[in-house]
């Protein structure tokens, strides 16, 4: 049993490599710039939590101390589009901080998971993952690097834009990326490595390429989800005219990925990403019936997508505004501008009925209320460089603190009576989406609340509510009638 910290638990990777690290009896610690964050995932109570993040030197101090391994899975671009900007920057500081926090602490070894690349000139996104390697690999302190191409699983970004490419368009004019060579890596592969690094010679200090057993053409790999989705293959027509920040304007139309995400994203699919040594082979033993096969990694993440049991998403990890304060209770909402809508609904429904319509709201469940609306409204935030309505959920009927809903984020959570959603499209100003069951106090029925809450910026805020103000009057009116109606149908 080793003592281990995980900087990165509320990301993709690190959400999935936790409960495995417990299941192997390890000693866990985790960094989570919020905690709640971590509050309703499984492994919450059997790991130590820390706060704070690793541009404070303190806290990389704090997460080292005491530790023999720490894997570093933590990657800036999932802080918002102004963190992306910066997002080199971030990085070098965040590594720099856990080099020198991880050798005065005596920490045996680092693990990072960065990115395949070719020699030669990077995009950002990979040149920014190549000296952050670099900068770990100069800790001192014995450093495993482990350079993976595309993640496919059930919740990746990888994924998520091949699926979504795939099934909407039979017919895509591409850029000619899509002819490149990739070699992607199944998430339960990847793991299988990262796991096993913790094994590695002490004495190692040096990137490893990992990859699935085969090299594909961007192309192939969405003709191949095709034949596992049961769709038709589709006819792709490379173009050359399509530049990387054309083709991210594609990307963040026709997928969930935001316009932030998707430039740097696309950036690096100009690059061929295939491994150069297969070196890890004589540290780390194939997984037990060999790697998986892309065709089958992608069988493997729609099952889980069908039985409702993916366990992390890329846009639980990608917030598309800065990190918000969250609502303030309504005493301190003196002195601001605040515009507000709020319904109630007396209904002899139980309060549990309605509150399972409510945890489920939005993904394929829409919003019980004018839905060609919200539609427009979703295209809308898509065009302004927003996800819209596309994130969905992760899962269409039970919800947890930090999931995304479409455009919303789950701020607050009590099982059974509130749920509140912070908005993350693109609006001037700070808004929130609020539910409320309560049992009536003769125990016979409930009441149901609904609130809109919008806290305006500058004139644009004041005059967009003033804009949407008539719609809102029908829509939420309707939505709070039809999730009562709903409830009963249900009962």
């Amino acid at each position: 049993m080793a003592r281990i910290a995980v900087a990165g638990a509320t990301g993709y990777i690190g959400g999935r490599l936790i409960p495995l690290l417990l299941d192997a009896g390890h000693e866990v610690t985790v960094l989570s710039r919020h905690r709640d964050k971590l509050r309703d995932v499984p492994w919450s109570e059997q790991v130590i939590i820390i706060e704070g993040s690793m541009e404070e030197a303190r806290t990389a101090h704090e997460l080292c101390t005491g530790t023999e391994v720490v894997y570093y899975l933590v990657h800036s671009m999932s802080g918002g589009p102004a963190a992306v900007a910066d997002f080199e920057r971030v990085e070098r500081l965040c590594a720099l901080n856990l080099s020198q926090a991880a050798r005065e602490a005596g920490v045996n070894r680092l693990v990072y998971l960065s990115g395949l690349h070719p020699e030669g000139k990077l995009s950002r996104h990979l040149a920014s993952r190549k000296e952050v390697g670099e900068i770990l690999m100069a800790s001192g302190t014995p450093t495993a690097v482990l350079q993976a191409g595309l993640v496919i699983g059930s919740g990746s970004a990888s994924f998520e834009m091949i699926r979504h490419l795939t099934d909407v368009l039979p017919v895509m004019p591409a850029p000619k990326w899509v002819m490149n060579n990739i070699q992607p890596i199944a998430i339960r592969d990847a793991l299988h490595y990262l796991l096993g690094a913790i094994s590695l010679p002490r004495e190692l200090n040096r990137t490893f390429d990992i990859g699935g057993p085969e090299v594909l053409r961007y192309a192939d790999m969405m003709r191949s989800y095709a034949e596992a989705a049961g769709f038709r293959r589709p006819v792709i027509v490379p173009l050359p005219v399509l530049t990387p920040w054309l083709a991210a304007q594609w990307v963040n139309l026709v997928t969930p990925v935001p316009r932030s995400l998707a430039v740097p994203l696309v950036e690096s699919l100009q690059h061929s990403c295939v491994a150069g040594e297969k070196d890890i082979a004589a540290y780390i033993p194939d997984p037990a019936g060999g790697l998986t096969t892309y065709k089958r990694a992608v069988e493997l993440a729609l099952k889980k997508i069908e039985a409702d049991a993916v366990e992390t998403t890329w846009a639980a990890a990608h917030a598309l505004s800065a990190p918000a304060e969250p609502l303030p209770s309504d005493p301190d909402w003196a002195g601001l501008t605040v515009f507000t809508d709020e319904r109630s609904k007396t209904t002899d429904v139980p309060a549990g009925q309605v509150w399972d319509v409510v945890e489920g709201i939005g993904g394929q469940n829409g919003y019980y209320s004018l839905p060609f609306a919200w539609s427009v409204r979703g295209w809308m935030d898509k065009l302004a460089g927003g996800a819209g309505l596309a994130r969905g959920r992760r899962s269409p009927n039970r919800l947890q603190l930090n999931d995304t809903v479409d455009w919303w984020r789950v701020e607050s959570l009590e099982r059974g009576h509130l749920l509140r959603l912070r908005a993350e499209m693109i609006v001037p100003g700070r808004a929130w989406l609020e539910f409320e069951v309560t049992p009536q106090a003769a125990g016979v029925g409930s009441v149901f609340r609904q609130r809109a809450i919008f806290f305006p910026r500058g004139l644009w805020g004041r005059l967009y509510w003033l804009a949407v103000l008539p719609f809102h009057g029908t829509i939420f009116k309707s939505m709070a009638g039809r999730i009562t109606a709903t409830a009963r149908k249900r009962g």
